[in-house]
């Protein structure tokens, strides 16, 4: 029986004009559902349910939906008619910019997109002509946008990839039809956690940069080992390439200053997106002055090209310099972290008195719940003892009791602002009774 008549009767009718029928192939899942309408901690869907909601946009309204302070700032911006005239610079960009870089202490400058994949495009393109090198590094497991350079080994299957290797590195496995072989190239695929892996690569081709989320968060939240990103930092001293860090989730969901305040390790660039305009759509670059000077290089051959009507437009940017704003004075962190402890110790109690191997992951309000007895130090780790099948049941079942987990196996949870003690507990209470009918 279909519990989402309406949901796939709406999927139906976009797939007369859309390819897929969504124009985000990303948010296809299993079961298909069609959110209407967000507000705080809770969505609804075209069948009148209503869900407690950890989906939050991959992460990206860390605020909670709509939050009434950023669409006032936003519908402010329409009523002053604000716009953008593709003609010269704005007030509201510069504001954003230097709010951005007090908030991000390690950035010295900033350039603004539209999403953080075209973040990313642009941050590799630096570090190639900074370098004057076309190899990169990229994760197995990571998710860094969709252009050639990052399009591969996110979830990959073992019969794509092989088994672990280390030091060494994995085959492209390719998201996307159309890149060309020449280009998967000049990308190489390692591990998360494995510098050995890393010098292998270093030894063998001439590299411009290493691009990583801090924390892995596409493939729920694994953490660097202590002294892993610290030697990140040092081989790109010793070698002459750029680290350039993917805080487009992990970027002002854990602290104001982004994940590398928390770890002490100052990239020499990072690209933010996501919840740094809650959800509207702004990407940035941020990083060290004379790389991102690059932008306006005095030699042609060495300049790099940034460009876009949208960047900057000012309904997105308005709602970025309200987020931040937010973000620095209304004691977030301190809440969303109180309310994470709380749904880890919940979680830990239901699931230790159930016998079944598991561990609960957390940073702050990013949650994954794997179904193994430890905590994951790489993508390998997750395959081989990850039991998928039950964490697919288990995400249906929370969906179907009005606990939305975007329905695949190892996919973060996100905590946000709007939430309350009461859905935790909520939640809490709901995942105890599933996981005692499972």
């Amino acid at each position: 029986m279909n519990a989402w008549p309406k949901s796939s009767a709406l999927l139906k009718n976009n797939e007369q004009w859309i390819p897929g029928g969504v124009v985000s192939l990303n948010r296809k899942a299993d079961p298909n559902i069609c959110f209407e309408k967000g507000l705080g901690s809770r969505v609804w869907d075209l069948e009148g349910n209503e869900y407690i909601d950890y989906q939050a946009g991959f992460a990206a309204t860390f605020l909670g939906h709509n939050d009434p302070d950023i669409n006032a700032a936003v519908l402010q911006t329409l009523n002053q008619d604000s716009l953008l005239m593709s003609a010269g610079p704005t007030n509201l960009e510069g504001e954003f910019a230097s709010l951005f870089c007090k908030c991000v202490p390690t950035a010295e400058s900033v350039q603004i997109t539209t999403t953080g994949s075209e973040a990313t495009y642009h941050a590799l393109r630096i570090a190639r002509a900074v370098t004057g090198k076309d190899h990169i590094i990229v994760m197995q497991g990571g998710y860094n946008g969709w252009h050639n350079d990052v399009s591969c080994n996110v979830i990959s299957s073992l019969g794509d990839i092989g088994p672990r290797v280390s030091p060494g590195e994995y085959p492209y496995d390719s998201l996307s039809a159309g890149v060309p072989q020449a280009h998967k190239s000049l990308v190489h695929i390692v591990n998360y956690n494995d510098l050995a892996s890393v010098e292998y690569i270093l030894k063998r081709y001439p590299v411009a940069g290493i691009l990583l989320e801090p924390i892995l968060q596409n493939v729920g939240i694994l953490k660097p080992q202590p002294g892993y990103l610290e030697g990140l930092r040092k081989l790109a001293d010793e070698h002459g390439f750029l680290l350039i860090f993917d805080e487009v989730k992990t970027g002002f969901r854990h602290a104001l200053g982004g994940y590398q305040q928390i770890c002490g390790v100052t990239p020499d660039l990072s690209t933010f997106g996501k919840a740094v305009a809650n959800g509207y759509p702004l990407g940035v670059i941020a990083g060290k002055k004379k790389y991102m000077d690059y932008f306006v290089h005095p030699e042609k051959s060495r300049r790099v090209l940034i460009a876009g009507t949208f960047n900057a437009h000012p309904l997105t940017t308005a709602a970025a310099i309200a987020t931040l704003k937010k973000l620095s004075t209304a004691g977030v962190y301190e809440h969303v972290n109180k309310l994470g402890e709380m749904l880890e110790n919940g979680l830990n109690d239901i699931f230790a008195a159930t016998g079944r191997k598991f561990y609960v992951a957390r940073q702050g309000s990013a949650f994954c719940v794997y179904f193994m007895d430890h905590a994951p130090v790489d993508f390998h780790d997750i395959v081989e003892n990850h039991d998928f099948d039950y964490d697919k049941q288990y995400r249906l079942k929370l969906i179907e009791s009005g606990i939305f987990n975007f329905p695949l196996p190892i996919k973060q949870g996100s905590i946000s602002f709007a939430h309350t003690v009461n859905d935790i507990e909520e939640t809490l209470e709901k995942t105890k009774n599933i996981v005692a009918q499972l």
